[in-house]
């Protein structure tokens, strides 16, 4: 029994990246968060949301009438090109950045959707075109509960929030879009603005609408407008690129519907959204499972992966209590569901991040997939060679100083004879690449920083101030195709050098570009240092159960390889996977016979067992792995 148990124990202390397949998502917003408002929190945010293993954020980018980005067209339509706190920065380059840097995917958030302002009569929007504004049945304009209402029916409203979207979408290497319980949506009590009337009118023999604005049939003429637009701005996203997510969080159906025209029951019977995530906001636990429930009801059979749960972690005092949100999270799993976001990121991290490790030490203790990307790790980590990491090399007289850099040094060089240095990766998949450095700009460095990118049949020369203040940590210099292998990728040079000026060396970093590359499919997963591929074994290999936690039963996925390692037996060997306690008693044989190559997958059924840690273990000749299961009734 001892020997068991200590077999076990050594077992564990072996680190499994998991290929579940889970989307772990959370919302940013500029409203009760700092988050946005400095590159350095940015990068913080998403070192910290990577490290409890979350794949995917909704960033806010259109908030009361702004944009949190450049845009042309706020600046030409409105003269407002981007929210007035973060002029002069764009949040949405440096949240992409640093959330792809860290493998999370981003889908920005349309958060006021056809609001176009708070309790300030349509604010600058409707100010210049007042045409644009919502109106109730007494002519007046379309508020409720404090929201400002543009008439999401009117085409040239439509056109303009498409315009917002395709904007973005053609300047930023996104993951997808979202719109949420104001995109689309508009009042029940709206609809009687003269142009929505007009249009009613021509398809209704010059009728106007009913003046009840409850009106079963008007309701649904109203709604179905909504959705005719939603498909629409679907279309005009994936005219963009067929890889980006149209990702939607609506109320739920049918209060969304009956409150605000939101039919997502039809959306998903036409297969509109690819990522739906209704707000099951509750703050108890036979509430949120009501809600849960409800939802689930109106999801058919064939669109159940797209469907995850809005959790409210935080809204103003309100922050959820750690065992509620285990309890939600551990209901959403029971009952299917394949993942949640969460709303939103600063609830992760009050009481010293008490949340967000929470979720860490529990159901997002291993990576995952995102379930519609199917096997493709689309958005991998980026490729850092650090300049002291084993891929740099350089000739010449460099001095390694303690500047805080990327990490706490960096070398430099003021040398007249000539002096390079060079950065090597091990570059995973063929594609096209973003390629960046990492600067900390000052008057003493060069303002001819000389760099050269070598891609797949050729070269690029490009020259960067590293002495301009704009030019500070992750400064891109140039995107290029490059093909797999163990290659330099970067070479920066002296000659260019002013006399009495410094050239620094630090990290150089590669990002896949999905905007050029959208079609490279990475399925490889990381097991301690070495890569994997499912679908070609080439060592037995054991993924996390899922789901994790499970009642009553889970489905364990292994690999028997086509060829060995040193170290591994012959193919032929018996291989044997059972389940133990934690005392290391045996509970079941899932499997003991001889087996061929290929991927395999076991369902183990805990009905009649007690709620607790369980532990399953695969051996094969001399190679043995072992996963906790957590069976929670």
């Amino acid at each position: 029994m001892k020997k068991i148990l200590l077999t076990l124990l050594i077992l564990l202390s072996i680190n499994i990246k998991a290929q579940l397949k889970e989307m772990r998502a959370v919302w940013v917003t500029n409203v009760d968060s700092p988050v946005l408002l400095s590159d350095e929190s940015i990068s913080a945010a998403m070192d910290y949301l990577a490290s409890i293993n979350i794949n995917v954020i909704f960033p806010v980018v259109w908030n009361k009438g702004y944009t949190l980005f450049p845009s042309e067209v706020m600046e030409s339509i409105f003269s407002k090109p981007i929210w007035p706190t973060v002029t002069g920065r764009d949040p949405l380059k440096q949240i992409i950045l640093e959330a792809h840097r860290n493998g999370i995917e981003v889908i920005p958030w349309f958060e006021f959707g056809f609001s176009p302002s708070y309790s300030l009569n349509g604010g600058h929007i409707l100010a210049a075109f007042p045409s644009w504004a919502g109106k109730n049945n007494q002519g007046q304009l379309l508020v409720k509960n404090g929201f400002d209402w543009m008439a999401g029916t009117n085409p040239e409203v439509q056109n303009f929030m498409i315009s917002l979207i395709t904007e973005l979408l053609d300047n930023y290497d996104v993951d997808g879009v979202q719109g949420d319980d104001r995109l689309p949506a508009m009042p029940v009590e709206g609809g009687y603005d003269s142009v929505t009337v007009a249009i009613y009118k021509s398809e209704h023999n010059g009728a106007a609408p009913p003046q009840n604005y409850e009106d079963t049939n008007w309701k649904k003429w109203r709604a179905d407008k909504l959705t005719e637009f939603f498909a629409r701005m679907k279309d005009s996203v994936k005219s963009k690129g067929d890889h980006l997510i149209m990702s939607v969080a609506p109320s739920p159906y049918p209060w969304g519907f009956d409150n605000y025209l939101q039919d997502s029951k039809t959306w998903l019977q036409q297969h509109i959204p690819e990522n739906m995530i209704p707000q099951l906001y509750r703050d108890n636990l036979s509430s949120y499972q009501f809600e849960l429930l409800n939802a689930l009801n109106y999801v058919p059979a064939d669109e159940k992966d797209i469907f995850f749960a809005g959790v409210l972690g935080k809204a103003g005092s309100y922050v959820i209590t750690p065992k509620l949100l285990l309890d939600q999270v551990g209901l959403n799993r029971q009952k299917g569901v394949k993942g949640e976001s969460i709303f939103f990121y600063e609830a992760l991290r009050v009481n010293d991040n008490q949340l967000g490790d929470t979720l860490a030490a529990t159901f997002y203790a291993d990576d995952a997939l995102l379930p519609y990307r199917g096997n493709n790790d689309f958005r991998p980590k980026a490729e850092i060679v650090n300049e002291e990491d084993s891929g740099a090399s350089f000739i010449g007289n460099w001095e390694l100083r303690p500047v805080m850099g990327y990490k706490p040094n960096v070398y430099w060089t003021n040398d007249t004879n000539y002096a390079e240095f060079r950065w090597d990766f091990d570059v995973p998949a063929e594609a096209w690449y973003d390629v960046y450095t990492f600067l900390v700009p000052n008057t003493i460095f060069t303002a001819n920083a000389n760099y050269t990118i070598f891609s797949m049949n050729d070269s690029i020369n490009v020259v960067i101030s590293q002495k301009n203040s704009q030019n500070k940590r992750w400064v891109k210099i140039g995107t290029a195709y490059i093909t797999t292998g163990n290659k330099t990728v970067v070479k920066l040079d002296n000659t260019m050098l002013e006399p009495g000026k410094f050239l620094l060396a630090d990290a150089v970093m590669l990002m896949i570009n999905r905007k050029l590359s959208p079609d490279v499919v990475i399925t490889s997963i990381k097991v301690g240092d070495e890569d994997y591929d499912l679908s070609q074994p080439s060592s037995f290999l054991m993924l996390q159960n899922y789901p994790n936690p499970f009642n009553p039963s889970t489905k364990i996925k292994f690999s028997v390889p086509n060829s060995l390692l040193s170290n591994q037996s012959v193919i032929g060997s018996v291989v044997s996977l059972k389940v133990f306690d934690v005392l290391g008693r045996e509970i079941k044989t899932l499997l003991n016979e001889e087996m061929s190559s290929g991927e395999y997958e076991i369902t183990f059924d805990g009905n009649n067992l007690a709620s607790g840690i369980y532990y399953c273990v695969l051996r094969a000749g001399d190679y043995s792995k072992s996963i906790k299961l957590v069976l929670m009734k």
